[in-house]
């Protein structure tokens, strides 16, 4: 079975992203990661995919979203 695309919206220098992307790494994950650190494009996708999302990592399994970095470490946890 194909794994789902990871999409995670990183800022640079965000403590918090580098440990989402960790965890992704350490579970064999693949992803894509778009910085959104000067705005742009990207940053008004992620707006339009999580309108209320004021902090990154923000990050979306497929279509799902899942959240910032604690919200990543918690599905890990429940397996």
């Amino acid at each position: 079975m194909a794994q789902p695309q990871i999409d995670i919206y990183t800022k640079f220098a965000c403590p918090f992203c580098v440990r989402a992307k960790r965890l992704l790494k350490e579970k064999g994950a693949a992803f894509t990661e778009y910085d959104i650190t000067m705005g742009g494009e990207k940053r008004d996708e992620m707006l339009a995919r999580a309108p209320k999302a004021m902090t990154v990592p923000q990050i979306f399994i497929g279509e799902t979203y899942v959240g910032g970095s604690d919200d990543l470490a918690a599905l890990e946890r429940e397996g």
